[in-house]
């Protein structure tokens, strides 16, 4: 039976934002905050390592990819982060599952560039999948195709219920950890979490507003409080900041090249769509 048909058996776990840091150091070539089964680019011995729990069915998580995270992958690039990856299914079931058993599927070295992909078209499968199992199925085969797979490898995948139980089993895992929300960030082992400002201060809406915090305390910098935030200045000040904490001073870096992360990444989707800034409320 196909993912497509599974769908509603297929729940979703709500979790949430208190997460908890994984220790223990590894001499297999992960840092010591991974664990088995997580998805990772960089170096192991790196300063910082970036946890992310995303769902490409998650409109803050598309922001996110379009926007702060060629930050991320800029870091990685110069070897001042190792960037690991843990799915989690938010938003749409029927986009989330086919799309990380895809990811799965395609070649290992091309786990992150069809994420990517996934990313840059969310909007469009989901206006594929509104349209029928179909169109859908004809959005996610291009996205496969793309990552060098052909259509009977792509039909063979979606069938596969090995893959289908490791996805579900990763999302399980992120409920386990406590996630209620995607995107979601632990840094070093420290959780990233979304809180008022301790200053009662408003936000351009006029509702309180709200900047990262950790350990229950709101976290600041040179240029105050950090709004929360998933563009690429509040990414800066973020590993700045958390770079800093190691005794990293990035301005004693050498500058890398400005990647703009993948070459679609803030390109539109098939059907025109991009990856916009979330309204208030589309987080996972």
């Amino acid at each position: 039976m196909g993912v497509m048909s599974r769908m509603a058996a297929a729940a979703a776990l709500a979790a949430g934002l208190a997460l908890t840091g994984c220790g223990g150091g590894s001499s297999d070539g992960r840092s010591q905050y991974e664990r088995e089964g997580d998805f990772a680019k960089g170096r192991a011995d790196a300063p910082l390592t970036f946890i992310e729990y995303a769902s490409t069915a998650c409109p803050a998580c598309a922001y996110f990819h379009a926007t702060g995270k060629p930050v991320v992958d800029r870091y990685v690039e110069s070897g001042h982060v190792r960037y690991v990856f843990r799915e989690m299914i938010t938003g749409l079931p029927a986009l989330a599952t086919p799309g990380f058993m895809l990811a799965r599927c395609a070649p290992e070295e091309r786990y992150f560039d069809v994420l990517d992909l996934l990313f840059a078209q969310q909007q469009a499968l989901v206006t594929a999948i509104q349209q029928g199992q179909g169109r859908a199925q004809q959005q996610f085969r291009t996205i496969a195709r793309t990552a060098g797979l052909s259509d009977a490898e792509f039909q063979a995948c979606m069938s596969n219920d090995e893959i289908f139980q490791a996805v579900q089993a990763a999302n399980e895992q992120a409920g386990r950890d406590g996630v209620r929300a995607t995107p979601s960030f632990i840094i070093n082992g420290v959780t990233l979490e979304g809180m008022e400002a301790p200053d009662g201060r408003q936000g351009a809406n006029r509702r309180p507003m709200l900047v990262f915090g950790a350990n229950g305390r709101a976290i600041s910098d040179d240029q105050g409080l950090i709004e929360l935030d998933y563009d690429a200045d509040t990414m800066e000040r973020i590993i700045a900041y958390f770079l800093a904490r190691e005794g990293v001073a990035v301005e004693d870096e050498a500058a890398p090249e400005a990647e703009t992360g993948p070459e679609n990444a803030d390109a539109p989707g098939e059907n025109g769509a991009d990856a916009s800034e979330p309204e208030d409320g589309d987080a996972g």
